[in-house]
């Protein structure tokens, strides 16, 4: 019906009809993009050397298993892999083979599906020959984990992206926490032992080891292994002659604000319209 009417309003000129399509399936994206997206899918794709790990929100579950939707992603995907953007922004104004930007791409997608989505972030490593990539999928794509690592196979660099699909893990290793997170966490930490009543010198020494703590069930390499709890991810490298070079964990609306909806509330407000 759009197309019949997008015909009709160009006199029956086929060009003419697609530009009203295309600048009507963009007032229909504008109009869409105050709209909270948080959900959606996470995928990874390894083209030889190269992998990329992606989330692309959508309004609702019911969406991103539309077949379009996952062919969009998978589109996505492999052109961040062939032109490796530095952000999303670079990406969003790149061409595709197709001719459209990324953007454009996008937008096109909204007026079909008839939801709001938004290519959130993106991360793409790259690997030597000597090193591997391990990927895993949770729940079809709601968490998505990849890993790198070196002196390993693939077998082992999966568990790896399982555990860190699973445990959530911030950061590699103590070395790659950021200064102010430490200093955050030590003043909060500080101020709790303080409401405790301890003494300065015992407050100290409190705040070292709970330090210590918070490091180890936040870095990969200190965490217990998903697989075998008797041990870190660090031993457990270890005795496979291995070593995690780097990984990334995109869980499917994470940190995105979800608009809390009352249906009866809402029932009630169309009931006195």
């Amino acid at each position: 019906m759009d197309c019949k009417r997008a015909l009709t309003e160009a006199d029956g000129d086929i060009k003419k009809a697609i530009d009203v399509l295309r600048e009507k399936g963009m007032a229909k994206a504008a109009k869409k993009s105050g709209r909270i997206a948080a959900e959606g899918l996470a995928e990874i794709k390894i083209a030889g050397n190269r992998a990329v790990a992606l989330e692309v929100n959508s309004e609702t579950d019911f969406v991103a298993k539309n077949a379009e939707f996952k062919a969009l992603i998978n589109t996505i995907a492999d052109h961040l892999l062939e032109n490796q953007p530095d952000n999303v922004e670079q990406a969003l104004e790149q061409k595709m083979e197709s001719g459209e930007t990324v953007a454009e791409t996008i937008t096109a997608a909204i007026s079909k599906i008839g939801e709001k989505i938004s290519l959130r972030r993106f991360s793409i490593i790259e690997k030597t020959d000597a090193e591997v990539f391990g990927s895993y999928l949770h729940m079809g794509g709601r968490i998505a984990a990849l890993t790198k690592l070196s002196g390993s196979d693939e077998a082992v660099a999966k568990d790896i992206a399982m555990h860190v699909a699973a445990i959530r893990p911030q950061y590699l290793k103590e070395d790659d926490i950021p200064a102010d997170v430490v200093a955050h966490e030590k003043e909060v930490l500080t101020q709790e032992a303080l409401s405790e009543g301890k003494p300065a010198n015992i407050v100290e020494k409190m705040v070292i080891g709970r330090l210590k703590k918070f490091f180890k069930e936040i870095c990969l390499v200190d965490q217990p292994f998903v697989k075998d709890g008797d041990v870190t991810v660090k031993e457990y490298l270890k005795s496979q002659n291995a070593d995690v070079l780097d990984f990334v964990r995109f869980e499917v609306g994470e940190g995105i604000e979800k608009k809390e909806e009352n249906f009866a509330d809402e029932v009630k407000a169309q009931l006195k319209q």
